[in-house]
């Protein structure tokens, strides 16, 4: 018999990733943007972070929120699941995927430790690089990155891609420039670069809306080179 445990959310992660459309489908492929860790009250105890300094990448757990949220049966969960990168219509099992759809919707990804900053009204907070998590996702726990065991530079990759993606060209036309904070055009572009398409669309003239920060990015793909028709400012 299924037995439950506890488990609590000990920080939310803050970056410019305001959408699941354009977020890297893995961690470290666009390690240009940063992040921020800010733990709940209850967590924010330095003492928790001691010697983190000394390692160069961390482990972070969280959960896909936006699956627990959209679930009508917390039960929810199918042992098969369809890999984008096989065209959406081949079925694998669950746990030979990282889908978000699974028994319990728990995330793994490996960032890159910029610094700890333990003088901000929040707290200690943890600045990271490369992670692939939506701004506001919930982190339920960290852990150091070990390269001299969790480094596998021989493993198989399996039906995944076995090569970092990010070949696409990316055009910024001048005129849209001066639309994109001076800090954010590279990462932006990194991000783009990634391809945010569904792996199986390949329609030249169809417009894509992707959400990055306060903007909304309009963008087309052809031949391998995505162009930015348009930015929009995201109100709140």
């Amino acid at each position: 018999m299924a037995q439950d445990y506890l488990v609590h959310i000990i920080a939310h992660i803050y970056n410019d990733y305001s959408g699941k459309f354009g977020i890297p489908r893995q961690s470290g492929l666009v390690d240009g943007m940063d992040s921020v860790i800010v733990f709940e009250p209850e967590y924010r105890d330095i003492s928790a972070l001691r010697g983190l300094e000394q390692y160069s990448h961390l482990w972070l757990l969280w959960q896909f929120s936006e699956v627990v949220k959209n679930r009508r049966d917390p039960d929810e969960w199918s042992p098969t699941v369809r890999p984008p990168k096989l065209g959406g219509n081949t079925r694998m099992g669950v746990f030979a995927t990282r889908s978000p759809n699974r028994p319990n919707p728990i995330g793994l990804s490996s960032v890159r430790l910029l610094g700890v900053d333990t003088d901000t009204d929040l707290g200690p907070v943890i600045h990271v690089a490369g992670a692939d998590l939506m701004n506001g996702t919930p982190i339920i726990d960290i852990k150091p990155y070990l390269p001299y065991t969790d480094a596998h530079p021989e493993a198989s990759g399996g039906f995944a891609l076995q090569q970092k993606e990010g070949t696409l060209e990316v055009i910024i036309p001048e005129a849209l420039l001066d639309d994109i904070p001076a800090d954010k055009r590279e990462v932006l572009t990194e991000v783009l670069a990634q391809d945010p398409r569904p792996s199986y669309q390949n329609v030249p003239d169809r417009m894509y809306y992707m959400p990055f920060g306060e903007m909304e990015i309009g963008f087309t793909v052809e031949n391998e080179v995505l162009t930015v028709r348009q930015i929009q400012v995201i109100r709140k």
